[in-house]
Order: structure tokens, then C-alpha cells, then sequence
């Protein structure tokens, strides 16, 4: 056998994932070396900074001022279906409210829905809360509405006109990956302070998914429905209104489900501009005067509207069932009867104030167990900052001090991590392993030198390179670009450090959440403690999951850190757990004749199969992550979503709509990579 026979086999093993990874050690290499000779390697020149964000600010202004009457006279309208539904919802008297949930509850579910809804408004008055909730529910039931007509036309519209398809998903993409407090500054400048631009941002963030719904449910009718609806003559407006719509009434109703949870999200956030006496700026105010059992019991009431409205907007859009009509009318009837027989003698809502007690034991039992339990919280506070966050944040060559690590990190022990990194290369590189040798070659120097100090060129070619593995040249271009706006726009740095929590948290998430999902997948007494605690933290609005944190650990990275975690969560947990338990019964059944243990069916069959759900699990982990990200700057996290709050506090268009952006940019990222890897293990797979 000759030289050229033996080298062939080993060119071969060079994969495009290894190639991949070898450039991007090389250009990593090439940056660590001539950066003290070639300092704008590590860090963009100012010089090379465009004033995007100027420009964005100037062209976004004069557009504003354009548009400001006509955005005016629409606020001035929509003060009319708020002020009316806040009046029918406060004046109608707080029995009738109730019974007329717990009879629709009973329609929709039966005996356990109605006691959902007889007990979620039964706490929400016990909280004292009433008349917020009821503001709340006002905004809620003007914006949905608005978002269900827009949305709605949308997803008709790309129907309708396939050209255009393309585009609106792309807008759709963008409308979901930027921010929610990005839309705040540019409608305060066009609607000014008040309610109703409250309600206009709810309306925005809940259109999307009813867009998508319809858009999903329309392209799903069958072949037959259409041809059929065509051969009876009606016009093109008959076969949609009549045929297509009704037969895709089921996903419809899902994104109906979505918009419902998406607009009732947006409450906290509204209340930030809105100045509205409603649940969101209660829990604002708790918080900002530290009464944390206050917020905690006003959010909630806030968890309470989004169970009793999640669960029954579901049945409304899964099942076709419906009860007994005549209970509903029963219930009704005695509601009635009760309001109007103890009319005199019904106290006022505000004046049932009974949760107060647990508000104010919340608070004595927090002091009393930070007091009791401080060293060890500080200890996990700090252990989690100095030895795990920090190090990722600036690298072991800054954040190894003699005050945090007891030791100075020195030029000479990361000539041997980098040492370490080549031999742990090499070695599974001789083993068959390349690709994950060079991998972990690359993460070990990321260590060292730290997120927010990796060089621009190993960023964009590392990102690069991995946009080519998932999807091939158009996708590494793409990457390339928009990586390219962030840097050349001045919110390089901001950017990096919104990445490191970001990748910090989905970090944590994956390795736990995934933990827990092959747990729950192998253990069903597991799955089911596990599923009621998901189902309620997907139901608990964003701002919500900022008070046990804070009432714990206080204000700081650390407590952004946890609410990122405890909000993106659970999707890895969903989907490893969906995916573990789909794999088919004939690939069981197969693995379990050949004698496979359980360890094995799970490691060398259902993990395998269940790889690109698992991908689609961290995908959303992502999304999730950078949607708390904002909310989570206003706790202590710097990077690109404090600048949004910032531009929110000073009316600074240009900066917010710029650094949403950047955000939205690093999601479209994330989310298109994993996409790429997912859609790429379905093809390995058969699927």
C-alpha cells in the first residue's frame, strides 16, 4: 500500500465540522499572538464606529413626527373601548363577575373548570386586588381584539398573496425576537404616557402568533376541502370564508390561545409607560419599595388571570365538547339572585383585603429565613459570581484574583491551559474525534480570555463557522452580516455582554432542564411533579419571576441569572421529555429483542431519535432567555438590554430601536443555527 493509499482515509476524516473548527482555532490562535502588536484585532478601533444609531434616531424622528397625528388621533379613539370596558368590568358587581366565569368555566370544562374559575376570582378578591384586576382585564380585552384583527388580516394576507409569504414570516421573525421594552420607546414618542400605548404594545406582541396560526391553519386544509369548495362556484371570498376558515377553525383557536397569553405577558411591561391602576403597576410599585409579600400576591393575581384564562381559551381551541347548558343558566340565575338579595349588604371590593395577613407573613418569614440562612445564600451568591460567571465573563487571566481565588492567574498557567487544550485535541483527534477535540481546544480558550474580551475576528469567523455547518454558505453569510451591523454600529461590547448571560443561562438550562427531562421521561411519578410546576411557570408573566429572586438574593447579575433560568427553562424540559417518549414503538421493540439493556435503549436509541426535538427545546431555551434579558436589566445585568431601559427612561429612540436590534439579532442568530442542526439531525434520521 502506498504513502497516497494511507493519507486518503485520514484526508477524508476532515469533515466540515472539523474544518469548521480548525479555522476558527487558527484565526483564535493568530488574535491571542498579534494583539500586542495588533491591538484593533482584540477591539474595534472608535475611529471604525459608525453613528448608527444617530442615524437611526434622525430617520426614525423625522418619521415620528410625521405620523404622531395620525398615531394621537388613534389613542384619542381607543380611550373610548378602554374607558368603557374598564367601566363595565368595575361596575358590574363583583358576585355577578364571578358567576358568570364559574358558568363559562362549567360550559367549556365541566365541574373542574368552573371550580378553576370559582376559586382564581374567589383569590383574586380575597387578594384585594379586584379593581386593578379589572383594569387589567379592560387592557387585555380591548388589545386581544386588536391583535386578533390584525394578526389575523396578516395571516390571510400571506395567504392569499404567496409572494409575499416569505416577507411576512420574516417580519414575524423579527416582530418575536425584538425585545418588548424596544417597542416602548418608539410608541411613547407617537402615542404619549398614558393607558392606551400600553394597550397598543400588548396589541403588537400578541399579533404575531395569531398571524402564524392562520397562516399554519390555512396552508393545512386539505387538497379535497379546497377542490370541493371550488367545484360548488363560490367566489374566492365565499371559499374562504366559508370553507378554508371554518375547516381551520381548530388551529385558529390555538393562535387565539397564544394571543390571549401573549397580551395578558405584557401587562407589567405596559404599566412601565401606561401610568394605569392596574395589577402591572401594583406589582411596579411593591417592588420598587421592596414589600415583597405585596408583589408577590399581586403577581399572583396576575398567575391567576393566566391559568383561568389559558386553561379555558385551550379547551375552547382542543375540544369540541360543551356541558349542560341549563347548569349554566343555574349558575347564573344564583349569581343573580345572591347580587341582587345582598345588594345592600355586599361589601366593596377593596374592602376585602383578607390575603393582607399572608402579604405581611411573606415578609416577616423572608427576613427571618435571610437572617437564619444569610451566610449560606451570600456563600451561593458569591460561589456562583467568582467561580462560574465572572470567569466567563472577563476569563481566568482577569477574574482569578488573591481576594476571590486566593491565587493571581499568570502568564505561565495559561501557557498551560493552552497546553492542556492542545493535548486534549490532539488526543481525541487520534482517537477518531476531531471535531470535539477541537471544540474543547476552543471553549478552553474562550475561558481564559473571557466573552466579553474574545477578539472580533475569532467572533465572526467562530459564528461563521458554525452558520456553514447548519446550513451552508447562505447561512454563514448571513451570520457574517449581522454580526458585522452589531460591530460597526458601536454596541459590540454591550452585545457581548448580553451574549455571556445569555449563554450562561441557556447553559444552566440545558444541563438541568435536560436533566429533568430525561427524568421525567423515564419515571412517570417524576413527570408528573414536574409538569404542574411547568405548566405554571409558563403561565406566570415575565416581571413575576423577579420578586423570589429579589426576595432572596436581592438585586444584582446573580438574581438575573436565576430569573432567566426559571423562565427558559422549561421548553428543554418540554421537549426532552416529548422527544424521549416519542420514539416509536417498532425502534423499541427492536432494541429490546437484541438484548439492550435500559441504559442503552436510552443512550443508543431514543437520545439519537430524539436529538432534533431536544435541538428545538434549546432553540426556544434561547428565545426565552433573550426575552428575559430585558426585563432582567432591571435588577442588575448590563449589556443590551439595560441600554433598552435606559433609552426607555431618556425617550432615546435611536439607541432603543438600535440596541433591540442588536438583541434581535442575536436571537435571529441563535435561533437559525440551532434550526440549521436540527433540521440537519431530522435528515440523518430519515425524518
Amino acid at each position: 500500500m502506498s504513502a497516497v493509499d494511507i493519507r486518503v482515509p485520514r484526508a477524508a476524516r476532515l469533515t466540515v465540522g472539523t474544518k469548521a473548527a480548525l479555522i476558527t482555532a487558527l484565526v483564535g490562535a493568530l488574535c491571542l499572538a498579534l494583539e500586542p502588536v495588533v491591538p484593533w484585532l482584540g477591539a474595534w478601533p472608535k475611529a471604525w464606529v459608525l453613528p448608527a444609531t444617530d442615524w437611526v434616531g434622525t430617520v426614525m424622528t423625522a418619521f415620528l413626527a410625521w405620523f404622531k397625528p395620525v398615531a394621537r388621533l388613534f389613542s384619542a379613539v381607543m380611550v373610548y373601548p378602554m374607558d368603557a370596558a374598564n367601566w363595565v368590568l368595575n361596575a358590574t358587581p363583583w358576585p355577578l363577575v364571578i358567576g358568570i366565569v364559574t358558568a363559562l368555566g362549567w360550559y367549556l370544562g365541566g365541574a373542574a373548570m368552573a371550580a378553576l374559575g370559582l376559586g382564581g376570582l374567589g383569590f383574586v378578591l380575597a387578594s384585594g386586588y379586584w379593581h386593578e384586576g379589572m383594569n387589567t382585564l379592560a387592557l387585555v380585552a380591548v388589545s386581544v381584539p386588536l391583535a386578533l384583527v390584525v394578526g389575523g388580516a396578516i395571516g390571510i394576507l400571506a395567504n392569499e398573496v404567496p409572494r409575499i409569504r416569505a416577507a411576512v414570516q420574516a417580519v414575524l421573525d423579527i416582530m418575536q425576537t425584538v425585545p418588548t421594552f424596544a417597542y416602548l420607546t418608539p410608541l411613547l414618542a407617537l402615542f404619549g404616557f398614558g393607558p392606551v400605548v400600553g394597550l397598543i404594545a400588548s396589541a403588537i406582541y400578541a399579533a404575531p402568533p395569531m398571524a402564524r396560526n392562520v397562516m399554519l391553519g390555512l396552508e393545512r386544509v386539505e387538497a379535497e376541502v379546497k377542490e370541493a369548495a371550488i367545484m360548488s362556484g363560490g367566489t374566492r371570498m365565499q371559499q374562504l370564508f366559508q370553507v378554508e376558515i371554518p375547516s381551520a377553525s381548530r388551529q385558529i383557536m390555538v393562535g387565539f390561545n397564544q394571543c390571549l397569553m401573549a397580551a395578558l405577558s405584557m401587562v407589567i411591561i405596559a404599566a412601565v409607560i401606561g401610568g394605569f391602576n392596574d395589577i402591572g403597576w401594583e406589582v411596579l410599585l411593591t417592588m420598587r419599595k421592596a414589600q415583597f409579600g405585596a408583589a408577590l400576591l399581586a403577581g399572583m393575581v396576575i398567575v391567576a388571570f393566566a391559568v383561568i384564562i389559558d386553561r379555558m381559551s385551550a379547551v375552547l381551541a382542543t375540544e369540541r365538547k360543551r356541558h349542560d347548558i341549563r347548569v349554566v343558566w343555574g349558575l347564573l340565575g344564583l349569581a343573580l339572585a345572591f347580587t341582587l338579595v345582598f345588594w345592600t349588604r355586599l361589601p366593596a371590593a377593596s374592602e376585602l383585603t383578607l390575603l393582607d395577613p399572608v402579604a405581611v407573613s411573606l415578609d416577616q418569614g423572608l427576613t427571618r429565613f435571610t437572617q437564619a440562612n444569610g451566610a449560606a445564600l451570600d456563600a451561593l451568591k458569591n460561589n456562583t459570581l467568582y467561580y462560574v460567571l465572572l470567569p466567563l465573563r472577563i476569563g481566568l487571566d482577569q477574574a482569578v484574583l488573591p481576594f476571590t481565588w486566593g491565587f493571581s492567574w499568570t502568564p505561565l498557567m495559561s501557557g498551560a491551559l493552552f497546553a492542556l487544550g492542545a493535548v486534549l485535541a490532539l488526543g481525541m483527534a487520534w482517537a477518531g474525534r476531531p471535531t470535539a477535540g477541537l471544540t474543547a481546544l476552543i471553549g478552553l480558550g474562550m475561558i481564559e480570555t473571557g466573552i466579553t474580551n474574545l477578539p472580533w475576528p475569532f467572533v465572526l469567523t467562530g459564528a461563521a463557522a458554525l452558520g456553514y455547518v447548519a446550513g451552508g454558505r447562505r447561512l454563514a453569510l448571513m451570520v457574517v452580516i449581522l454580526l458585522g451591523t452589531i460591530l460597526v454600529s458601536g454596541l459590540w461590547d454591550r452585545a457581548l455582554l448580553s451574549l455571556y448571560l445569555c449563554g450562561a443561562s441557556v447553559f444552566a438550562c440545558a444541563v438541568l432542564g435536560g436533566a429533568i427531562g430525561v427524568a421525567s421521561a423515564v419515571w412517570s411519578p417524576v413527570w408528573r411533579v414536574v409538569r404542574p410546576i411547568c405548566d405554571m411557570l409558563q403561565t406566570i408573566p415575565l416581571f413575576v419571576f423577579l420578586i423570589p429572586v429579589l426576595m432572596v438574593f436581592q438585586i444584582g447579575e446573580f438574581s438575573a441569572f436565576l430569573a432567566i433560568c426559571a423562565y427558559a427553562i422549561v421548553p428543554m424540559i418540554r421537549y426532552t421529555r416529548h422527544g424521549l417518549v416519542d420514539t416509536p414503538d417498532e425502534m423499541m421493540e427492536a432494541a429490546i429483542s437484541s438484548g439492550a439493556t435500559d441504559w442503552q435503549i436510552l443512550r443508543d436509541v431514543r437520545a439519537p431519535y430524539a436529538a432534533p426535538t431536544i435541538l428545538l427545546g434549546l432553540n426556544q431555551t434561547i428565545l426565552y432567555a433573550f426575552s428575559m434579558l430585558v426585563i432582567a436589566a432591571l435588577i442588575g445585568t448590563t449589556g443590551l438590554g439595560q441600554s433598552i431601559y435606559l433609552a426607555l427612561g431618556q425617550a432615546d429612540v435611536g439607541l432603543g430601536i438600535s440596541a433591540g436590534a442588536a438583541m434581535a439579532i442575536l436571537a435571529l442568530i441563535a435561533d437559525r443555527l440551532v434550526q440549521g442542526f436540527a433540521e440537519e439531525r431530522r435528515k440523518a434520521l430519515g425524518l
